[in-house]
C-alpha cells in the first residue's frame, strides 16, 4: 500500500469533501467540494511524507490470528515486544 493524495488531505481534515484526479500530489487535479478550505499541496506532500512509515509497518505486523496466538503464548509483554519491534524498524515521521 502507498499513501495517497486523498490518504494526506484525509489526514489533515478527516472531514475534506474533494475529488483528486490523479496520483502524483505535484500533478493532480484537486477539486474542493461542499466548502472544504483547500490545503497546499506542499502540506499534503509534507503529510503524505510523514506518513511513509504505515504501509510499512503494516507489511511486517503479523497477522491478527499470530497476534492473538502470540499473546496466547507469551502474554502482552511479549506481543508487545514483537509489535515494538517493527514500530522501532520503521518510526514514525
Amino acid at each position: 500500500m502507498k499513501i495517497s493524495v486523498i490518504d494526506g488531505i484525509l489526514a489533515i481534515n478527516s472531514n475534506a469533501k474533494v475529488v483528486v484526479r490523479g496520483s502524483d500530489v505535484d500533478s493532480c487535479e484537486i477539486e474542493w467540494l461542499e466548502g472544504t478550505a483547500e490545503i497546499s499541496k506542499a502540506d499534503i506532500k509534507a503529510k503524505m511524507a510523514s506518513m511513509e512509515y504505515i504501509p510499512k509497518r503494516q507489511a511486517e505486523y503479523p497477522s491478527i490470528a499470530e497476534q492473538l496466538d502470540d499473546l496466547y503464548h507469551n502474554g502482552i509483554d511479549g506481543w508487545k515486544t514483537t509489535i515494538k519491534a517493527v514500530k522501532d524498524k520503521y518510526p514514525k515521521g
